[in-house]
């Protein structure tokens, strides 16, 4: 054997270790449909004072990045849709309700003074905020005990030093939360929000303090508690699917196409390794559309094989050796293979600039699909196959389902 061939063969086995690590030791994120949560759709609105830009719009998903991850959920999905919209997908959350209004409330918090029960200038915000956490009152009530920046502190301290005796009131998005009495200037930056709070209501606005106000504010435009789809039992039965038919195939290619078939089989097992390693190396979703993308693919590798396979006997058939016709399919049927997979490509590059969710989705897997399969096809199969040839002294063409010429 070639010791190009052999550095060749080398290199796939480290491509091959590299992705099927990815593939069998790195989790696969599984979208809504697959795993069941919580899908909303935010809608950015401006104010007067405020308008929706691009700044705006990426510092919203990052407060909105922060809430989601103090649910502990594990892969959530927060993308922008058009100028204004935002799409939030929390996979295997539960309590929708909860999830809801973690999401969309503002939590702005104000400091104001209030004068026979009206409120005045808002002299401090919770920009100055440097963390809030629960605690208990002496009766064991649950309450939000705040700490301020230093510079807020020293607002703070300024504020309780000139009303002493005066109500100072602690507004969220506008509504009263407490509105206690100034004893004495408060110098250290602390204090607390009392309310008629549970422990959990209490602990959500702890957590809306923490990760921040929106922004701008958020119309909910629309949500819904996502099902899973498939369920464990269907997804169970999909896999049983997906082994019988791939089975069938690679019988399919070893009865037609005889050592070049066997190949074949080996090279679309490779595809697979290699696209969900890839999958799992970009950290991308797998949802339903993204399966069919990817049986697609699937499809592809091994129409991209039998178009080389015929290629190869054409050329046995007109009497040249093996490795001859090996090289000389692979020449022919390498235009044709190329051009279709491109067009295709071209296709999934425009679903993934215009589409959403699901669309995006279908466009990754398929890209990454066809990329695998043209990797398979034109490199890994050509390259397994004149090693077994080499390794076999392979020197007659029945192995490739062509008649010995007399």
């Amino acid at each position: 054997m070639k010791k190009s061939l052999m550095v060749k063969i080398g290199l796939i086995i480290l491509i091959i270790l590299g992705t099927g690590w990815l593939t069998f030791f790195k989790e696969t994120k599984l979208g809504l449909d697959l795993k069941g949560g919580v899908y909303v759709v935010l809608e950015a609105q401006a104010t007067e004072d405020l308008q929706v830009d691009d700044e705006a719009m990426k510092r919203l998903i990052e407060v909105l990045d922060r809430r989601v991850n103090s649910l502990g959920v594990t892969e959530p999905t927060i993308q922008r849709s058009g100028d204004k919209r935002i799409i939030v997908e929390l996979p295997g959350v539960k309590n929708t309700e909860e999830a809801i209004k973690l999401i969309g409330k503002t939590a702005l918090l104000e400091f104001r003074m209030m004068e026979d029960g009206k409120m005045g200038d808002v002299l401090l915000t919770g920009k100055e905020l440097q963390k809030a956490d629960v605690s208990f009152d002496n009766l064991g009530r649950p309450q939000i005990a705040f700490e301020l920046t230093t510079k807020g502190a020293k607002v703070f301290a300024k504020i309780t030093r000139e009303n002493i005796g005066k109500q100072l009131a602690i507004t969220l998005d506008g509504e009263k939360q407490t509105a206690p009495t100034i004893q004495s200037e408060i110098s250290a930056g602390r204090g607390v929000i009392t309310g008629q709070y549970t422990v959990d209501e209490a602990k959500n606005l702890a957590t809306l303090l923490n990760a921040g106000a929106l922004p701008v504010k958020v119309k909910l435009l629309e949500t819904r508690s996502v099902g899973a789809s498939l369920g464990e039992k269907s997804i169970a039965q999909s896999y049983q699917a997906a082994i019988i038919g791939a089975l069938l195939i690679m019988v399919f290619m070893v009865i037609f196409y005889r050592l070049p078939g066997l190949v074949a089989d080996v090279a679309i097992i490779i595809f697979a390794i290699i696209s969900f390693g890839t999958l799992n190396f970009i950290d991308a979703t797998l949802t339903l559309p993204g399966i069919a993308g990817f049986i697609l693919a699937v499809g592809m590798a091994v129409d991209a094989n039998v178009i080389i396979f015929e290629r190869i006997k054409e050329e046995m058939t007109l009497g040249n050796s093996v490795l001859a016709s090996i090289d000389n399919g692979f020449k022919k049927a390498y235009v044709a293979i190329f051009d279709s997979n491109i067009t295709t490509l071209i296709i999934t590059s425009i679903l993934f600039m215009l589409g959403t969710g699901p669309i995006k989705g279908f466009a990754i897997t398929l890209s990454i699909g066809i990329l695998a399969s043209m990797f398979t096809a034109i490199i890994v199969t050509k390259i397994l196959l004149k090693g077994f040839v080499y390794l076999l002294k392979v020197k007659s063409t029945v192995l490739f389902g062509v008649k010995e010429a007399k």
